[in-house]
């Protein structure tokens, strides 16, 4: 059911009945190793290419998940994913592998929360009892694509983010245990004229801002619903542009924890991942892997998930075109809250 302008708000409370997170070595030094599924020690894992390399972190989440879950390939009825590459190809070849009906869809970074909201809504509206949604990004893939290969050596300024070489599936069905998802907030294209591919937290900070006051306006809830609200990738140069903007805009978000998916996956003091982490596996693996263990396990009752995604390509760069951002917001709570 639709609420206010942006909101989809499901009544039946679809469940994520079980999650699962495949990542690199740099994820797996990080502060939330622990959380995660399979850490794999070498960026290559033994594959021919980065861009095999990233379909097998997908495929292999993807197991995960079905596994956990007690179910069989054969009972996911959509599955709805989406990565960083050109036509998507990481996800196009692992749904090749899964079997199921397949959506694919482009929200960049903001991926893993745009297909989680389609996942609940195909369940919420009975179109579904079983959904997969899922994403993955590679640091040297996206290197390579959007800015220049690792090999190349090139120095990068402090804006910069280190994009996260991890995969992240979630289950949704209409029934089961586990965290349930309540809403999610649909973002609206924001663009600020900024066309520097190494300064995506200042490009997203705007598209955040716009997509979490987007929800407090359409579900009349505050800051203070929520044990923790947390942006996608902003990281060290975007987040805080997005707390000062959204209490200079009277959204008291003081009144919880406000914190990052690219400040939380690294440890920014030690590792050498300049503003911090990015990538549409960035915010899947924390989500699905740390936030959803939180829940679980009783220490969250209630997130505020809204993943930013810069919308630019290496063409629209080289044409010198400002990079178009959104942001995703979904909330997910413990089971009865």
């Amino acid at each position: 059911m639709l609420r206010g302008k942006q909101t989809w708000w499901f009544d039946s409370k679809p469940v994520i009945i079980s999650s699962a997170t495949v990542v690199g070595p740099d994820e797996g030094e990080g502060p939330l190793a622990a959380d995660f599924d399979l850490v794999h020690p070498e960026l290559d894992m033994q594959q021919k290419s980065w861009e095999k390399a990233e379909r097998l972190l997908l495929e292999q989440a993807s197991e995960f998940a079905v596994t956990k879950a007690g179910l069989k390939k054969e009972d996911i009825q959509f599955y709805i994913g989406g990565d960083l590459m050109n036509q998507i190809i990481s996800n196009s070849f692992a749904a090749r592998s899964l079997g199921a009906p397949y959506i694919g869809m482009f929200g960049a970074c903001s991926t893993s929360m745009e297909t989680l909201a389609l996942a609940a809504q195909l369940v919420d509206s009975g179109n579904a009892q079983h959904a997969m949604a899922g994403t993955c990004s590679h640091n040297c893939t996206a290197e390579k694509q959007f800015r220049y290969p690792t090999e190349y050596g090139s120095q990068k300024p402090p804006t910069a983010q280190y994009t996260v070489t991890g995969a992240g599936a979630a289950i949704v069905a209409a029934s089961g245990e586990g965290p349930v998802v309540e809403c999610a907030t649909i973002g609206k294209i924001m663009d600020l004229g900024i066309t520097d591919p190494f300064n995506m937290g200042a490009a997203m900070a705007p598209a955040a801002v716009d997509t979490l006051q987007a929800h407090f306006n359409d579900t009349g809830r505050s800051p203070s619903d929520y044990d923790l609200i947390v942006t996608g990738d902003l990281a060290s140069v975007g987040h805080p542009i997005a707390k000062e903007l959204l209490l200079r805009n009277g959204v008291p978000m003081d009144d919880t924890i406000f914190n990052d998916c690219g400040l939380m996956v690294f440890d920014i003091n030690k590792q050498k991942v300049q503003a911090g982490g990015s990538g549409c596996g960035c915010s899947a693996v924390v989500t699905y892997g740390h936030l959803l263990n939180k829940l679980k396990k009783g220490e969250l009752k209630r997130i505020l998930v809204a993943a930013t995604g810069a919308l630019l390509s290496p063409l629209s760069f080289q044409q010198g075109e400002s990079i178009p951002c959104i942001a995703h917001a979904v909330a997910i709570a413990a089971k009865g809250v």
